[in-house]
């Protein structure tokens, strides 16, 4: 049948429209084809598109008639083809029935290259771009996350955008793009799914009603999410804000607003109905439990009736309101800006008042007040000349009322004017007063978000240097024999002739067999405690060579020590003393005995556990110290917490960088250290000392006395300083020790350390030395840089005249030179107390980690020591045993039996237990935290007033929540079960084989010996007299002994 001729195709009437116009290689595009004449029924072009040779299949459900086509191309893998235009042919593909598209189709090969970001929440919903070329080609596409289809939003050549799906587990999935029939992989591109973000924390948790108020959120995972928002809704009130991420643990956000809420707000905090985070998918996060609140906007009052006050430019502006400070618990505060027109005020806050001072104005401008996202403007303010009389004015009172007047006027100005300059000075500083604690509050935490960044990075130092502990036969000397370096019991015994020896060596022997006869031991204890001559350190150096002696022997020595410690309880009882006296004071060889049995049990649970906090905040210590002044004369630091030893005034320093050269190798990258203009050449090496030796042990360093400072300015130009030189300034009777800032060195100055200089190098006999330290001296006089100084030239300490006293920061407190105008500020000294406050709450965290450590049963999967189990439950039969009920009683012997006998002993002396240096400002802190933890363990109550001493006010909020700690570690240590008479035989047996030969038990003997050469007649006498000791012939036995020695002397 034939069709009417204005139904056929004419020839350049098809392909006016081809979509799309690129494909991939591997077919699969659904190409749709727009024209005139494209055939009138479905089996006209079945069979008659192709592009080249490659052949595209109509679509039947697609087609309309004469004006679309709609075909699926084929693969054109085996095709030589790049590109080719759209050919349709109706029916028989004759000449006029045979059309070409006038654009041509392109065959590409996408692919990708990488996927941002790679990684995301296992809750899906991050927006993620995939990147590569021509990424727009065909007519669909499909993107796959592992086995689940990530939701596709648009696609360009470069990129494709889709929104991740729910993952499985967290770990790298691969991703897989498909387009039309190309199947896209790419090993190389992994999507890496992370486990959710968490909220830990929101501080502070409140806001006012407005919002706008900066929020630091803790949590973990943070970083996975790109845009997070945070959401708060109160009543019908519903608001976001974006967050900054700064890592995976902190971002920031701004509080979201719910002022417009229909419910009114608590004067003491409102609860939000709901507050949460926006982060893609991860529902959880949508309302939190976290406790938040929101204080009512503050309400300014209007500056006067009419909204408009005039002042004088130099009367300040006084903003009366309430709300100001709203009464949330912690240390932050709001922070407001005023502005006189768009100048801002300097402001001193108060609760129901702003007091802003401007620069010099004139003229009208609006006051604006803002707060987080509360803005408000109470009125105008009209700044008019502060000039009372104008010069026709002054003429004409010249002229009429003539000089009299004239000068009272001016009189009475004057008068006026003091009187104003007093109100406004007095108003000021009350509202200083009044601003003092938030002051505090925000030193300390900057200090202690400084002192984190130091310690996280001496953390991570750590993990690869290690603590360095003493070894075990250190520590125990330190502690039993503290100040003595080189103790006998360390040695072997001199003894020159052989046979003397052996007869020394014999009696020893037969004297160490005498002391393992526990009744023998416990005599000769009794007798010399008994002894008027026996003194307090005679008692704890028998304590300690006793233990020493008995090292091998730990099961004996408990036994031993039990027994002395159940006669003191007995004796202590007896002589109607009150009971919780006992262990209070060493007064007795069983109480240093105590101190010695735990030191040796616990130095394990030292090095495993209690010993990283106790290191971590004798470092933060140090470094908070070292971060303000410290005079090295009298210890006194900026930064303390001890009102001893603070620097009672202000003190101007910078602090400077400097670049070490490493004293092992001058070729190895110089060593960054942060030092302070202030302080002492001493003081400098010691800083640089830390940093190029930090991870090292003290005891393996070089020490600041055998190295010189070296300060370099090119290659020739080189200067020692030292503390003192012929440069050194010298007032009347007072020498100031030289500092950084006195030999003008600048940020950014190269130094070396040097070994000390010989003796030759600092002889000022030639000339051409004298010719040089007198151009020094003259430079050092005029020079503005350092740049100047070029002078290789060493530094003479002269003679001193006798009765020349140092100085470094401050002079003595009772020199009559030292007048309240030399402290550098007009405050009483006392106002830098709260320099206490700050430094306690930049090292509180350390403090708290280390009193949880020792007060917890639960040691990181370790379990407690045995010896403090042990110890508790014998001191639990003896209240038993003397029908002792009063729970206080009991606390107070454990109390004193344990923290005090050896915790305080180790928190204020840690260079027992560390290879490490204690100055006199780290050693005044330690014994404030030692006092605290003292105060923590006892059970009577402070009760603190206005001459309390500071050390105690300082942590009087603190000490109940460590009391509660300290009362549930004793309940749960008499919880757990009770330790056999053979485990405990076991762990001291252990004890006793690990340090068997830690010290020399004959040079030991020998030294306890001496105390019966001293004592002789009063312990044979009293051996003679006890029945148990004659059965056991114990006096002709320690005869035998004294017999033996007498030979060998």
């Amino acid at each position: 049948m034939a069709l009417p001729c204005d139904t056929l195709l004419q020839n350049g009437d098809a392909g006016a429209g081809l979509f799309p116009e690129t494909g991939p290689r591997q077919g699969g595009t659904r190409l749709t084809i727009t024209g005139e004449n494209l055939g009138l029924q479905f089996r006209d072009i079945q069979t008659g598109v192709r592009l080249g040779k490659v052949p595209c299949i109509p679509i039947e459900e697609e087609y309309i008639s004469s004006e679309r086509i709609v075909c699926l191309l084929n693969d054109a893998t085996g095709y030589r083809v790049q590109e080719a235009n759209v050919e349709v042919c109706v029916r028989d593909c004759l000449a006029d029935y045979r059309a070409l598209s006038p654009r041509a189709f392109t065959f590409v090969t996408p692919f990708f290259t990488r996927v941002l970001p790679a990684q995301g929440p296992l809750s899906g919903g991050t927006r993620i771009t995939i990147e590569g070329n021509h990424l727009n080609a065909g007519s669909s596409v499909s993107v796959n996350i592992g086995r689940h289809l990530c939701h596709f939003k648009k696609r360009n050549s470069r990129e494709i955008v889709c929104v991740t799906p729910a993952g499985l587990t967290p770990g790298s999935t691969p991703v897989m793009v498909d387009i039309d029939s190309a199947e896209l992989r790419n090993p190389e591109v992994k999507y890496n799914y992370t486990d959710d973000p968490t909220i830990l924390r929101i501080e502070p948790d409140w806001s006012i009603a407005s919002g706008g108020t900066l929020l630091t959120i803790s949590g973990t995972n943070l970083a996975t999410i790109r845009e997070p928002k945070i959401r708060a809704k109160y009543g019908s009130a519903e608001s976001f804000h974006n967050c900054t991420v700064f890592n995976n643990s902190v971002m920031v956000c701004l509080a979201p607003s719910v002022a417009d809420s229909e419910r009114g707000f608590s004067d003491t905090g409102s609860g939000p109905d709901e507050i949460g985070f926006y982060m893609d998918n991860v529902h959880a996060l949508v309302v939190v439990n976290e406790t938040f609140s929101y204080y009512p906007d503050p309400v300014f009052e209007l500056l006067s009736p009419t909204g408009v006050l005039e002042l004088k430019p130099t009367s300040p502006l006084i903003l009366k309101g309430r709300n100001l400070i709203p009464a949330a618990p912690g240390n932050s505060r709001l922070n407001y800006t005023v502005f006189i027109g768009e100048t801002p005020c300097v402001l001193t806050l108060s609760e129901t008042q702003l007091l802003c001072e401007w620069p010099n104005l004139t003229g009208q401008h609006k006051v604006t007040v803002r707060v987080g996202g509360f803005e408000y403007s109470p009125g105008t303010l009209q700044i008019y000349s502060d000039s009372l009389l104008t010069l026709p004015a002054i003429i004409g009172i010249g002229g009429g009322g003539g000089l009299l007047l004239l000068v009272i006027i001016a009189v009475l100005i004057a008068y006026k004017r003091k009187s104003r300059d007093a109100d406004r000075t007095l108003k000021r500083l009350q509202l200083q007063m009044d601003n003092l604690e938030s002051r505090v509050a925000l030193e300390c935490k900057e200090a202690f978000a400084e002192l984190q960044t130091d310690i996280h990075e001496l953390t991570q130092e750590l993990d690869g240097a290690g603590i360095p502990f003493l070894e075990y036969r250190t520590y125990a000397m330190r502690v039993l024999f503290p100040g003595i370096e080189d103790h006998p019991v360390l040695k072997e015994m001199e003894v020159r002739v052989k046979e003397v020896q052996a007869n020394q060596e014999k009696a020893l022997t037969l004297f160490g067999q005498l002391l393992t006869k526990k009744h023998f031991l416990l005599t000769f204890i009794r007798t010399l405690e008994a002894q008027r001559s026996f003194s307090m350190r005679d008692r704890g150096n028998v304590a300690s060579l006793i233990m020493t002696a008995l090292q091998g022997e730990m099961e004996y020595a408990t036994g031993v020590l039990k027994q002395l410690l159940s006669d003191l309880i007995d004796k202590n009882l007896e002589s109607k003393n009150h009971p919780k006296l006992l262990l209070r004071r060493t007064e007795s060889v069983a109480e240093k005995m105590l101190t010695n049995w735990f030191t040796f049990l616990l130095y394990k649970f030292l090095k495993e556990c209690a010993g990283e906090p106790l290191f971590m905040l004798y470092c933060a210590m140090k470094q908070q110290m070292e971060k303000g002044p410290i005079d090295s004369i009298t210890g006194e630091a900026r930064y303390s917490l001890s009102e001893d030893k603070l620097i009672r005034q202000q003190i101007d320093y910078k602090t400077l960088t400097l670049h070490c050269v490493n004293p092992e190798n001058e070729n190895a990258p110089e060593v960054t250290v942060k030092g302070l203009n202030c302080d002492t050449i001493t003081q400098v090496k010691e800083k640089l000392l830390d940093a190029v030796y930090k991870g090292s042990p003290y005891s393996q360093r070089p020490k600041a006395g055998d190295m010189d400072l070296e300060w370099r300015q090119g290659r020739m130009a080189r200067i020692i300083l030292q503390d003192e030189d012929v440069t050194t300034k010298i007032d009347n009777d007072w020498k100031r020790l030289n500092t950084l800032a006195h030999y003008q060195v600048t940020d950014g100055s190269v130094i070396a350390l040097v070994p000390k200089q010989n003796s030759a190098y600092n002889i000022s006999n030639s000339s051409t030395f004298t010719k040089s330290l007198s151009r020094y001296e003259s430079m050092l006089r005029t020079a503005s840089s350092p740049d100047s100084l070029r002078s290789r030239t060493p530094m003479i300490t002269p003679d001193l005249e006798s009765g020349t006293k140092l100085w470094h920061l401050v002079k003595n407190h009772d020199h009559s030179d030292q007048r309240e105008g030399d402290r550098g500020s007009k405050m009483v000294s006392e106002i830098y107390l709260t320099r206490l406050l700050a430094t306690k709450g930049t090292l509180q965290k350390f403090v708290d980690d280390l009193f949880e450590t020792i007060f917890s049963t639960a040691h990181r999967g370790s379990a407690l020591p045995l010896a403090i189990k042990y110890m508790f439950d014998f001191l639990d039969e003896q209240a038993d045993k003397h029908s002792i009920s009063d729970s206080d009683v009991r606390h107070t012997w454990k109390s004193n039996c344990l923290p005090l006998r050896f915790w305080v002993n180790v928190i204020k002396n840690p260079q027992f237990v560390f290879d490490i240096h204690k100055n006199s400002i780290t050693d005044a802190c330690l014994s404030v935290v030692a006092q605290t933890f003292m105060d923590s363990c006892s059970t009577s109550e402070h009760k603190l007033g206005k001459d309390s001493p500071s050390n105690k006010l300082l942590y009087a909020k603190d000490i109940p929540n460590y009391k509660n700690w300290v009362e549930r570690y004793y309940s749960d240590i008499s919880r757990m079960p009770v330790i056999s008479d053979q485990d405990m035989s076991a762990y001291l047996a252990e004890q006793s084989r690990l340090h068997l030969s830690q010290f020399n038990s004959m040079s030991a003997l020998h030294e306890i010996y001496s105390y019966i050469v001293k004592y002789k007649d009063e312990i044979l006498s009293a051996l003679q007299k006890d029945e148990q000791s004659r059965r056991q012939r114990l006096r002709s036995k320690l005869e035998q002994v004294i017999d033996t020695m007498a030979l060998a002397s």
